[in-house]
């Protein structure tokens, strides 16, 4: 039986700490598909094809990976793609809340489907999309934040302006 995970998010970019959770899933199940987010009501910094693009390149080391977007409800998702476990990464204390309240939602929705939560490595406990997209406004170093291709596109899409950004 091949047990297929789900990971979703928006992951506008993805950062290492996302690399990481979805390195250690796929070392756990068969395998994972990375959900990327399309939310209409949300303003990206990057379009659906960007997001799912830099995705498909800082996971092509792991050979039971897929990317894929997806709008609408998770579950509804899942459910199409066949798939009974979600897959949410922890950083911090606060961040079990908000998760927790999701995964009871999601379990009210779809109780056949199951919510796994993957601890974080303590060296990205910091980070997320908005810190590095910040840090990197205003010139700060993302370059072990970030995988290449996304602090590539980052450098393309808000070029230096008086200061190296991101150095």
């Amino acid at each position: 039986m091949t047990i297929k995970a789900m990971y979703p998010g928006s992951f506008d970019p993805i950062t290492n700490g996302h690399i990481y959770i979805a390195e250690r899933a796929a070392a756990i199940f068969d395998e994972l598909v990375v959900g990327v987010l399309i939310n209409k009501n949300k303003k990206y910094t990057f379009s659906i094809e960007e997001r799912e693009s830099m995705t498909r390149e800082a996971l092509s080391h792991l050979p039971n990976v897929k990317v894929k977007s997806f709008d609408g409800l998770l579950v509804d998702f899942m459910r199409a793609e066949r798939s009974r476990v979600i897959i949410r990464g922890l950083r911090a204390l606060s961040d079990f809340e908000y998760e927790f309240q999701l995964a009871l939602m999601n379990r009210q929705l779809a109780p056949e489907i199951e919510t796994f939560f993957i601890v974080t490595d303590a060296k990205y406990s910091y980070l997320s999309s908005r810190v590095v997209k910040e840090v990197f406004h205003f010139g700060g170093s993302i370059k072990d934040m970030v995988p290449p291709g996304v602090f590539r596109r980052l450098r393309e899409r808000f070029p230096p302006k008086d200061v190296i950004q991101g150095v």
